[in-house]
């Protein structure tokens, strides 16, 4: 089941930090550096993408608007933009090129917030995808953060050869009921046999949950976003 991401709202996201990138290779540097392509992105136009270590795994995840020729704003989740601009400092060499960090610092969740985003099946950065840990393909995000006929950048290896050949991850994002009183961290229990551990739980509003689930097994709607 996958969902379309006009369902993704500003309100859903919560509290944001930017990261500007200014400059006359700012376009040619971010696309490099990103899943996402972004030398034909119209200004005013904005794309989601992934920022990845060379081994593959989510060093950060944010939306891309372009704001001029020469400027492009990557806004991520509150508390998380002094890693996403540390990353994109990491290979700026001989890059004409600023970067700044305008932060909304680190922000507690909105329980109505976080319940409809939980109910949706966004992750969030900290929760569902954990920085240097986390691999793409198991997101649900593929769809709408990576472009797979753009050029190279760091982690690129991983990514597409997931993609080519049509690899399942280890473990994926899904949509889970639990019971009340859960908390992140819980494992989840295999239905026909409770005493196998299938997943664990990554955030709970009441009695619905996201959780990571391994592979081979079908508890829980998978998290599909599509554009």
């Amino acid at each position: 089941m996958s969902t379309s991401l006009d369902r993704v709202t500003d309100q859903l996201l919560g509290p944001r930090d930017v990261v500007v990138v200014e400059g006359p290779d700012a376009a040619t540097y971010l696309h490099s550096q990103v899943s996402q392509a972004l030398l034909d992105l119209p200004v005013g136009e904005r794309r989601w993408t992934f920022v990845l270590d060379p081994t593959g795994k989510v060093d950060g995840l944010a939306r891309v608007t372009r704001t001029s020729d020469e400027r492009f704003d990557l806004d991520t989740d509150a508390g998380f933009g002094t890693a996403l601009l540390a990353r994109l400092d990491r290979f700026r060499i001989r890059v004409d090129a600023t970067t700044r960090l305008e932060g909304a610092g680190p922000a507690d969740p909105d329980p109505d917030t976080e319940a409809a985003r939980i109910a949706l099946g966004w992750p969030r950065l900290g929760a569902e995808i954990v920085p240097g840990e986390t691999i793409p393909g198991g997101t649900g995000l593929t769809a709408i953060a990576v472009d797979f006929k753009k050029g190279c950048y760091p982690g690129q290896e991983l990514v597409e050869r997931m993609d080519s050949r049509g690899a399942e991850p280890p473990r994926a994002l899904r949509r889970v009921t639990v019971p009340e009183g859960t908390r992140p961290g819980d494992p989840v229990l295999d239905d026909s046999d409770p005493a196998v551990e299938v997943g664990v739980v990554t955030s709970v509003a009441g009695t619905e949950a996201l959780a990571w689930i391994k592979r081979g097994n079908d508890i829980g709607v998978p998290v599909r976003f599509e554009a």
